[in-house]
């Protein structure tokens, strides 16, 4: 008895300190999500009453901010994602060759200054866009590409995201050297040992470098608007730039409920490959 009465200011201590704990996880998760809150709660208000009524429940709801900021643009705003997935879906395709082969060289084959590249792949991750956006515009200009999507492409297709090069070489080194051996007796060359062997075993890593890839290509807008000066060839992020006029009216109701659009095919996106997220995440810092 007496045990027993030692042991329930424990267990009621463990359940304070855990429900506690939840508590302040959910305050935390509401702080959050309270931007996304109020751009959905805005998106169905009147356009007149989204600064003047700040709460998250709205006094009156309509659902023309929709209708209105679909066909508000030079074209409907479907054509503008459209080209957002022309661009996500070429750069995620860009990303999985060249980084996975160039992170399968680094992880498997002997080269000179193999260490030395390295180092300064990991030594790029660490440079802001901003110090190199300036040479690669001047260079893209010159090559006559400025206002197309090329520039958004193109350094992809060179292994320019050293991040996911980084995060495949992680990957890799986790995997037996025997399986390598093993297609080796067998008769099969590098090429067929990454395609045969390596790639299979990296679905995780792939995984993970196509949902980043996806998110931040679909949301970036400092290089699409630098690239990007034709109307026809704006993406989701520009083209959600233009209903804000500095010198004019703004369109807040019709921007809130595109950018709710917008958000959708990310978290489609991310639902159905997270579970290959978490795996490759997870596994990425094993050795």
């Amino acid at each position: 008895m007496a045990t027993a009465s030692r042991r329930l200011p424990v267990l009621y201590r463990r359940r304070v300190s855990r429900g506690a704990k939840h508590l302040m996880l959910i305050g935390f998760g509401l702080v959050m999500l309270y931007p996304l809150l109020w751009m959905i709660s805005s998106a169905l208000k009147p356009e007149e009453l989204i600064f003047r009524e700040p709460g998250l429940i709205p006094s009156e709801v309509t659902f023309d901010n929709f209708t209105e900021g679909w066909t508000a643009l030079a074209h409907p705003f479907g054509y503008y994602m459209w080209n957002s997935a022309v661009v996500t879906a070429l750069s995620i395709v860009a990303n999985l060759a060249a980084c996975s082969m160039a992170a399968y060289a680094f992880a498997r084959l002997n080269f000179p200054m193999k260490k030395f590249w390295f180092a300064i792949m990991l030594g790029s991750i660490m440079l802001p866009l901003h110090v190199v956006i300036v040479p690669q515009y001047i260079m893209f200009s010159k090559l006559d590409m400025i206002n197309t999507v090329w520039p958004l492409i193109l350094p992809k297709f060179l292994a320019h995201d050293s991040f996911f090069i980084f995060l495949m070489v992680q990957f890799i080194r986790t995997l037996p050297r025997e399986l390598d051996e093993a297609a080796s007796i067998d008769g099969a060359g590098y090429w067929r040992t990454f395609f045969r062997v390596i790639m299979p075993l990296c679905t995780p890593a792939l995984a993970t470098t196509a949902i980043f890839t996806f998110i931040w290509t679909w949301n970036d807008f400092l290089s699409q608007l630098l690239y990007l000066n034709n109307p026809d060839n704006f993406t989701v992020p520009v083209a959600l730039r233009t209903f804000l006029d500095s010198s004019g009216e703004s369109s807040w109701g019709p921007m809130f409920a595109m950018s709710i659009i917008a958000l959708g095919p990310i978290f489609g996106f991310f639902l159905a490959g997270q579970k290959y997220l978490i795996r490759g995440v997870a596994t990425t810092g094993l050795k």
